[in-house]
């Protein structure tokens, strides 16, 4: 061996180790030894800029808000945010209290009677917001007997409507509705995140854990993780931009006779029409979109319950509409789902008992039959982006709130529009009130997807 290589040979040995005494744990204990090079700290530093450069919106959209730890942090957040706001209306009582008994002391004792009085109403009507507002909410939910989902083909049998009475008065309405809605819209607005789940983008790109997480898939059809791929999924642009002057939002229900445990046979406002009605109100007084509410019965023949081709039929109605309206941009089917009796599908949200919800996509794909091409359908990864991001606003901001995204094989006219989404409110087991109150985070989570 000549000079020049026991030379080499001797610095390699030396720098070798140099490196095992800077770095001796990871050597001897043999963890992850290739991380501590530079070399592979380089190409992996490298990778991940490489991931955020070609797709950085969706990557922020995914990591923002989004640890383990921020679902203990936020709710931390809310109760002293509900604290605070508890306390300056108890302030605010106080302060209008003693105003008024200073106002009743200034008046003539002639005039002491009647002025009392009238100090008397105004306490009632302005010194007290927070009991105002809860006897608005009481009249809302009072109202709120209007609503009936509807059951799927291929997965749900037709059921048999309950017929029990409820509680309902729904007269005149008073003058305090419009500030009773406007009441559900500043609840929303106050919500915090609040995941239970892990919404990295690391872990959504897991497709088991993706779809163990949202979605079940029916038996007759399948998918996979090209189709379902989280990143592509909430990277779709769905905004849309609000004319006050144009429709943009088309409601309808194809099984319009699906009513609820509580609802009064005959009664319209106690079936999935009613339920509508509300969203509708929603959507248009809180968030000023443009709604037709489509209340055709499509599953009625001749006086008879007839599902057989509601879809067929419904179809055909909104074809029409649509061409007569190109300004619309969403379609809803809003239905309500048919589970076993003993089944209560339910949650608490803002204080209020209310229905879960469940969004039903169509593949135009079944295992026997392989792609439908009499059911065409060119937006059916826009229509999965919309239920995903509609789901993934859900685990945010309410966590109990959905149940998942159904995978069916057939169409169910989601070809309407990209944004076409089937709804599953509660089930034939919920009562009006519990259904007609998942409109309001419904609507939350629909105005989050369309305006973000």
């Amino acid at each position: 061996m000549t000079r020049t290589r026991k030379t080499i040979c001797t610095l390699m040995c030396l720098a070798f180790f140099a490196v095992l005494a800077v770095m001796p744990g990871s050597f001897i204990l043999q963890k992850n030894v290739y991380r501590q090079l530079p070399l592979f700290r380089f190409l992996e530093r490298k990778a991940a800029r490489d991931f955020q450069r070609k797709d950085p919106d969706t990557y922020a959209k995914i990591v923002e808000n989004h640890t383990e730890s921020l679902g203990a942090m936020v709710e931390k957040e809310n109760e002293e945010v509900r604290d605070e706001q508890e306390k300056a209306v108890a302030e605010n009582s106080v302060g209008q209290a003693e105003d008024v008994e200073r106002k009743t002391e200034d008046v003539e004792p002639t005039e002491t009677t009647e002025g009392v009085k009238k100090t008397e109403s105004t306490v009632t009507a302005e010194a007290e917001p927070g009991q105002a507002q809860t006897e608005i909410k009481t009249k809302e939910e009072d109202k709120q007997q209007q609503k009936e989902p509807s059951e799927d083909e291929n997965i749900k049998q037709t059921e048999k409507d309950s017929e029990k009475e409820t509680d309902k008065s729904q007269q005149d309405k008073p003058a305090t509705v419009i500030p009773e809605v406007t009441q559900t819209i500043l609840a929303s607005n106050s919500i915090q995140p609040a995941p239970r789940i892990d919404l990295s983008p690391q872990t959504l790109a897991d497709y088991d854990y993706l779809m163990n997480q949202f979605f079940i898939v029916d038996s007759q059809t399948t998918t996979n993780a090209d189709q379902l791929n989280a990143a592509e999924l909430l990277g779709e642009d769905l905004t849309i931009q609000k004319d006050a002057a144009k429709p943009q939002i088309l409601l309808y229900h194809t099984h319009s006779q699906e009513a609820f445990v509580d609802s009064k046979e005959g009664e319209v406002e106690d079936t999935i029409i009613g339920v509508g009605n509300y969203l509708t109100e929603l959507l248009t007084k809180n968030y000023g979109y443009q709604v037709i509410h489509v209340t055709e019965a499509f599953d009625m023949e001749s006086g008879e319950l007839d599902r057989s081709a509601a879809y067929d039929y419904a179809g055909t109605y909104l074809e029409t509409i649509l061409e007569e309206n190109p300004s619309i941009e969403v379609v809803i089917d809003l239905h309500r789902d048919g589970v076993p009796e003993n089944r209560h599908l339910v949650t608490e949200i803002n204080g209020k008992s209310t229905a879960q919800i469940m969004f039903y996509n169509g593949l135009s794909y079944t295992i026997a039959r392989g792609s439908l091409d009499y059911l065409p359908n060119p937006y059916i990864q826009d229509n999965l982006a919309f239920s995903f991001q509609m789901e993934y606003q859900a685990a945010q901001y309410y966590p109990d709130f959905y149940r998942g995204i159904y995978l069916a094989g057939y169409r169910y006219n989601l070809h309407l529009r990209p944004r076409s989404v089937l709804v599953e409110a509660g089930a034939q087991t919920n009562t009006v009130q519990e259904v007609k109150n998942a409109m309001e985070p419904f609507a939350d989570i629909l105005n989050r997807v369309l305006q973000d």
